[in-house]
Parts: structure tokens; sequence; C-alpha cells
């Protein structure tokens, strides 16, 4: 849940001046990321780790490339998201993942997005997992919740 008017968090998930500001875990930025927002369009981004804290991350780079299969501003977004490099170049040793959001106005004007994460099996699921992918995806959407609650997607 999200405290800011739908419009305004579906904007903050397809803009590339607002996901360079959330788009990663903590202790990571978002130095590149370009958006062609439309049906068959592409999300290049890369995240890197900025927190000598981390470790052996430190410094790392992960890259990632979305494919826009349909757009329904601001309500819903499905996109394939696919490991990538620097060229936009898909990995095909790592799995893609079908991701559906759905943008739903509540009460006092917040959003509700509900996102929905498809594999091709339970391996493909196990593989993000073990790279922990739910702690990224938490600590990455409680860095938009942050910044939308503070008037800033």
């Amino acid at each position: 849940m999200f405290k800011a008017p739908r419009t305004l968090v579906f904007g903050a998930f397809t803009n590339a001046e607002h996901l360079r500001r959330w788009w990663a875990p903590q202790g990571w930025d978002v130095p590149f990321c370009t958006v062609d927002l439309r049906p068959g369009g592409r999300w290049h981004y890369c995240m890197r780790c900025t927190d000598p804290a981390q470790g052996e991350f430190y410094g790392l780079e992960s890259w990632g490339l979305g494919l826009y299969r349909e757009i329904e501003a601001p309500a819903r977004l499905v996109y394939t998201d696919y490991f990538s490099d620097a060229e936009a170049n898909i990995n095909p040793d790592l799995p893609p993942t079908l991701v559906t959001l759905t943008f739903t106005e509540v009460e006092g004007g917040a959003t509700r997005v509900t996102n929905r994460a498809a594999y091709d099996s339970a391996e493909a699921l196990k593989t993000v997992m073990d790279m922990g992918m739910v702690q990224g995806v938490t600590e990455t959407w409680d860095r938009l919740a942050g910044l939308l609650e503070a008037g800033q997607p």
C-alpha cells in the first residue's frame, strides 16, 4: 500500500527518472535507466552496490531488461523481466520473470499495488529466491514508499 494517488504510483514504475531514485535495494543505486513505455518497448536498467558493508557485493553491477507486453495506464502493467548485460543482451543462464502489476485506488487517496511474478518452473523460482529476491524487492518497494510519503516519486 502506497500513500499516494494511483497515477503518481504508476508513474513511479514507468518513468526512468523516478525509477533511478528507488529501483534498487538498500545500499544500491541505479546509475543507468531507460524506459520506452509501449507494448513491445523496453526498460533497461543497472543496479550497482554502493555500500562497502555489503562485502563481496560492493561495486557489483546487476543489469536488467524489461520487455513490456501490456500497458493500461494507470491500472495495469505487464512485462517480462530478464537478467541482462549493459548492451541489453539477455542472460540465458538466469530465469525470466513474467511480472503483472495492478494499481488499485483505495480510500484516503492511497494505492494498492499487487505484484504477480510468474516463473517457468519451480526450479526457476528457487533460483531467484536463493539470490535474495524477496529481500531485494521488499527493500526496493520500501524505498518507493518513503519517497512517496515525502511527496517525491
